[in-house]
């Protein structure tokens, strides 16, 4: 009997964690093929790829941002290979399965809840030719033409009984994102989320955790996702898993973790501190700042403690916060939502991520969907359209806000810009936001690909079109944010200013001055020349830029011609230093 288990990944760097457990589990008694692709992927490829495998069962891991494109797949096989047995199993058909067989007549069985201990059992009725299912708990399928639902299982596994998918180093997870387990369940109870259908937390062994880590790490993997809803829950454990981490002092890869903000006490934080840049990912869910949403959804969030603790964790200047907010949610509406996202915005995190609540099926807020007045369409990913609190316009134009943010806040390319045009000219951020992202939808932006060079241009365009003061100081400032981030990227016309970068500057003669490489350069002191220059780049301004930016964009305006020396680092916050080189370049020339 061949057993292939399947999934789209949302990505090609991505990999399944689920269907590398299930083949793990049941090793000793069956070899199964592990086949995956991508959602972007062609429907047709990705059928006749399973299709000539002939195997006997396919089993697909299902989520919402898959389960569309798994469906039409499995149809098609049944359709072609009629005797071939269909698989489904995952979040997205644990809560109704019947009703996905019933409305999907070419499935054969769906495994619902927790599935290792089900898949087993299912594989070994098979290998034996038993056919023997109706004890399988967890298990739905067809007996006698009715679709049958077994009992669910009474316990949830003991996780060090689930064998590791990363016993071995493996060429395979090379420069890929690998998804890792620590744990499994949640000690909170948020409403929109299926982790509060479980109770309780149970976790991986640290030894066994330890040695994954280590195998991933000598696979030269990517990034190391952590899939734990609430990866500090347990502080020991979480603290000794990171420690564990940085003892490795991994190169070109990094931790991502899902934290709660209010579990961070002193001790951690001091903990974190000493982490190398760029070596772990925080992604904090606030969601809300509204307390009457927060109380709604189930929420434990101390808003203030949240922005005390993330803006530690900013100054430290070695972790990548990610913030999480989400439109939609009860009480929630279009003024209640500014006042969460400027909130959040205080913060200055790395990233701001603008979500859109999506009721998922089970779920306690799906629920009361006539309670909060929801409309949403029943297919996934099942996202709100309209509440009782906000109206579908109000989602369309905080979708576009969302656009925006991702393009010019997230990955912070435009920094100085955005925090002068905002204390500059507006009372908060949301309402540049607002405003942008209608000049940005008016002028059709939206319908082509632009660059990120492009991106520079068009807010310099809309300063202009605004008519704010001096549009000569703002040019230089989002001059010196296109500098900041391109090493020997063409300037956009309409930020170039020739009057200060006109002059024959030679940078040999710039590197090889003693004053630069004691000041600018000491960690390059005993490099050639030669091997530098890739890494500098020096442009002129005619304002004081720096004395500009550490006035925080508000304090007097020095003008006057200033050189200064960019140096790019390859990490992942501090990816540049610049000097004022401004005596020397004269001397020089």
């Amino acid at each position: 009997m061949k057993i292939v288990l399947s999934t789209l990944n949302s990505k090609f760097i991505h990999s399944s964690l689920s269907i590398r457990y299930l083949k793990e589990y049941v090793k000793d008694i069956a070899d199964i093929d592990l086949k995956e692709y991508t959602i972007n992927q062609n429907i047709d490829f990705i059928v006749s790829e399973l299709y000539q495998l002939k195997a006997d069962i396919i089993g697909f891991s299902t989520y919402i941002w898959n389960v569309k494109e798994i469906l039409m797949i499995a149809e098609a096989l049944k359709i072609v290979s009629p005797n071939i047995k269909i698989l489904l199993g995952g979040p997205e058909v644990s809560y109704d399965g019947v009703k996905t067989m019933e409305e999907n007549p070419f499935i054969d069985f769906v495994i619902y809840g927790e599935g290792e201990a089900t898949f087993r059992e299912f594989v070994e009725s098979f290998s034996s030719n038993q056919d023997n299912i109706d004890n399988i708990r967890g298990l739905i399928y067809y007996k006698d033409g009715k679709i049958t639902k077994n009992q669910p299982r009474p316990l949830l596994m003991e996780l060090d009984k689930i064998p590791t998918p990363y016993e071995d180093a493996s060429e395979e997870f090379e420069n890929k994102i690998v998804y890792f387990e620590s744990s499994r369940g949640c000690p909170f109870n948020c409403k929109f989320c299926l982790s509060s259908t479980i109770r309780g937390v149970r976790y991986f062994s640290l030894d066994r955790v330890k040695m994954e880590l280590d195998n991933l790490i000598y696979s030269k993997v990517r990034q190391v996702k952590f899939v734990d809803r609430t990866f500090n829950a347990n502080k020991k454990y979480s603290m000794e898993i990171m420690q564990h981490i940085m003892n490795r002092d991994p190169k070109d890869i990094n931790f991502h973790f899902e934290v709660t903000a209010h579990l961070l006490d002193e001790e951690m934080l001091e903990f974190i501190s000493a982490a190398k840049e760029g070596l772990f990912q925080f992604e904090i869910g606030v969601q809300s700042t509204n307390p009457l949403t927060i109380d709604a959804i189930g929420r434990t969030t101390d808003i203030e403690k949240l922005k005390k603790v993330t803006k530690r964790i900013k100054s430290y200047e070695n972790i990548h916060q990610h913030l999480d907010l989400i439109a939609g949610l009860p009480y929630e509406g279009y003024s209640s939502f500014k006042s969460s996202f400027n909130d959040v915005y205080e913060i200055r995190p790395e990233k701001i991520q603008l979500g859109f609540l999506k009721l998922l099926k089970g779920s306690e807020l799906r629920e009361d969907e006539e309670k909060y007045g929801f409309k949403y369409l029943d297919t996934p990913p099942y996202e709100v359209l309209e509440t009782e609190y906000i109206k579908y316009g109000d989602i369309v134009k905080l979708k576009r806000i969302e656009d925006i943010v991702e393009r010019y806040y997230n990955g912070e390319y435009f920094k100085h810009s955005l925090e002068y045009i905002i204390a500059s000219n507006y009372n908060n951020a949301f309402d540049f936001f607002e405003e942008f992202s209608k000049y940005w939808v008016d002028r059709k932006h939206h319908h082509v690909a632009n660059s990120r060079s492009k991106l520079y241009e068009i807010l310099t365009n809309y300063y202009r079109y605004k008519n704010f003061n001096d549009l000569d100081l703002f040019k230089e400032i989002v001059r010196f944010d296109f500098v900041s981030n391109n090493k020997s990227g063409k300037l956009p016309k309409i930020i170039r200013n020739m009057d200060v970068n006109d002059k024959k500057i030679n940078i040999h003669s710039v590197l090889k001055d003693k004053r630069v490489l004691e000041n600018c350069l000491k960690e390059y002191k005993d490099i050639p020349t030669k091997k530098i220059i890739k890494d500098v780049r020096i442009e002129g301004f005619s304002i004081d830029i720096l004395k500009l930016i550490d006035d925080n964009y508000l304090g007097k305006l020095e003008k006057g011609e200033k050189h200064l020396l960019f140096i790019y680092k390859e990490k992942v916050i501090n990816r540049f230093e610049a000097f004022d080189i401004s005596n020397i370049i004269e001397e020089l020339i």
